[in-house]
């Protein structure tokens, strides 16, 4: 488990510390960012760590890990669409209006803030049945996840660095609390 959610963790760092971050309200800015291998690589990131959280939590909170599992659920596909959808448009001289409609299809917005407001309400059933600063600070990572779409790329860079802490932390903070007591997976 603590290898699991400490995998997360790098990964939600690396996401936006590899994604490239030109302008994208110019058709070159769209098309460097989203035509580059990096973009593929630190969004397929983010992907894999909405994955491997849930996983981890079946040993701190089963039913927060199957609230998570729901919440990215209704994420990947989004990200899917961010990912692959706007790497395949990246060259088309209607990059910019392709990628608005991608981004900002109503039921596709809807499902991806849902679903990440639900991974979110998972983290923080984490740390109110926990009640550790490490379980907060994780949990914190993930309330903040949507907002943090709206900041600068250095603001979401530091969300990359409160989520790996939040991750690892939580991570390592549980494999100990289990190592003292076996029951603490029931939750």
């Amino acid at each position: 488990m603590k290898w699991t959610l400490s995998a997360a963790g790098l990964l939600f760092l690396l996401y936006p510390a590899l994604r490239p971050w030109h302008d994208e309200t110019t058709a070159a800015g769209a098309a460097a960012s989203m035509g580059s291998t990096a973009w593929v690589l630190s969004h397929l990131f983010a992907m894999i760590g909405f994955i491997l959280v849930p996983i981890a939590l079946l040993q701190i909170h089963r039913t927060a890990a199957i609230t998570f599992w729901v919440g990215a659920g209704l994420t990947l596909p989004y990200y899917g669409a961010e990912d692959f959808g706007l790497h395949a448009v990246a060259q088309q001289p209607n990059v910019l209006e392709l990628a608005e409609s991608v981004r900002y299809n109503p039921f596709a917005v809807t499902t991806f803030a849902i679903g990440l407001v639900t991974m979110g309400i998972a983290a923080v059933m984490v740390a109110l049945e926990l009640r550790t600063t490490a379980a907060i600070v994780f949990a914190a990572g993930f309330a903040l996840f949507l907002p943090q779409f709206f900041t600068p790329p250095a603001a979401r860079i530091a969300h990359g660095v409160l989520m790996v802490v939040g991750c690892v932390w939580l991570a390592w903070d549980s494999a100990r609390s289990e190592a003292k007591d076996p029951q603490f997976a029931a939750a």
